[in-house]
């Protein structure tokens, strides 16, 4: 744009001096109008308008200035703006982006993570000299680095912790290592999503044929808790029978026996004339009359 109002400015000088030699309305009016086009050209390229979440880097003549905020701002017409946008972007690690990792086990597994990060302002010229723009912030510094730290901690733990059981403190783990790694440079991560692991295929058959054992394992526990539990059953009904056989045994003396081998004799008497059975121990027969029929 400055070079443009140079450009202008010597053709409105030209125009100028031939209208004047040859005495030409035309011209001079060409020489007036290419002269407010020059200016119009020298004001904007003095003056650079930054978005709204966005930040200018400016460089002049290889001189990296103050980070530029939203709005207008006068800068030299030499002077060269990089902006940056503040909003979070989302880098997504998968598709072809997916990371493979391995478990402290050895086992392959993987993994799809979403890394929110965004521009700290304040940052911007830090930035500026790490990366240059936008995307090769993304691609030199928060891609490699997010990379890098998903391995590492996944290579912490193990394979059953990596696809199941510690998801969320993972998760957690490698979030608060991004942000750690990345804030002295300028980026502010925001959200860290483990959003999937996935074993790989040889890890999926050896996570099957361990579940079919412990199904086997929980199949034989089960079975020995039934027959300790039906064992312990029979004990206990096999000592009170014991307990009430011997409780039976003491009880039953001659003279009860005898007792109740005539009051026995006594109800079949209502019924018959006349009864005669041995009781106790031999040592006599009691003989039941009834009275009434003989």
């Amino acid at each position: 744009m400055f070079v443009l109002s140079i450009l202008l400015l010597i053709v409105a000088v030209v125009l100028y001096f031939v209208a004047r030699a040859g005495d030409r309305t035309g011209l001079r009016l060409g020489a007036v109008g290419a002269l407010i086009a020059a200016l119009f050209a020298g004001v904007a390229s003095s003056v650079h308008v930054v978005s709204a979440y966005e930040v200018g880097v400016p460089v002049t003549f290889g001189k990296v200035g103050t980070p530029m905020t939203p709005g207008v701002n006068v800068i030299s017409p030499f002077t060269t703006v990089t902006t940056f946008s503040t909003r979070p972007v989302d880098l997504n690690l998968s598709d072809k982006d997916v990371v493979e990792v391995r478990s402290s086990q050895g086992g392959v597994m993987y993994v799809e993570v979403t890394v929110k990060w965004a521009v700290a302002p304040s940052k911007a010229v830090e930035l500026y000299r790490l990366a240059g723009s936008e995307d090769a912030i993304q691609q030199r510094l928060v891609f490699p680095d997010s990379r890098e730290i998903v391995r590492n901690v996944f290579a912490r733990h193990t394979s059953e912790e990596g696809y199941s059981s510690a998801r969320e403190k993972i998760n957690a783990e490698i979030g608060d290592l991004i942000k750690e790694r990345l804030a002295p440079r300028g980026i502010d991560v925001t959200t860290v999503n483990l959003r999937n692991v996935k074993p790989s295929d040889q890890l999926q058959d050896q996570i099957d044929r361990k579940i079919q054992q412990q199904q086997a394992t929980e199949r034989a526990q089960e079975a020995a808790r039934t027959a300790k539990a039906e064992a312990e059953r029979r004990r206990i009904e096999a000592e009170g029978i014991a307990k009430a056989n011997k409780i039976l045994n003491d009880s039953l003396t001659d003279k009860v026996l005898a007792n109740q081998c005539i009051e026995a004799y006594k109800e079949a008497a209502a019924k018959n004339p006349v009864y005669a059975v041995p009781c106790g121990n031999g040592s006599g027969t009691p003989v039941i009359v009834d009275g009434k029929k003989n």
